[in-house]
């Protein structure tokens, strides 16, 4: 037997990885790998393999610099390697 929580987010990946590649795509990644809090304090774009990550305060750019292996991680899992091949953290310049 497969246990839901364990099965469901393989399933997830799995779908999401075989999905154009879009904005939208890129966001809903984001979001699932870094949770509603920090995605309510970024702003992401996505050009040529590279993520522009923008962060509305300082408490976030060091929390999203603390976890970036984990949120790589995250994202090669659900978009698939080499993907994203630059992450860039940045402080949000407009108010």
């Amino acid at each position: 037997m497969i246990q839901v929580q364990r099965f469901l987010p393989e399933a997830l990946a799995e779908i999401l990885r075989k999905a154009p590649l879009t904005d939208e795509k890129v966001a809903f990644a984001w979001r699932s790998a870094v949770g509603p809090g920090i995605d309510r304090g970024t702003t992401i774009s996505f050009d040529a393999g590279t993520l522009r990550v923008s962060a509305r305060e300082q408490g976030y750019l060091k929390e999203i610099e603390r976890s970036l292996p984990l949120i790589r991680a995250r994202l090669d899992t659900l978009l698939g390697p080499d993907v994203v091949g630059t992450i860039t953290i940045e402080p949000c310049t407009t108010r």
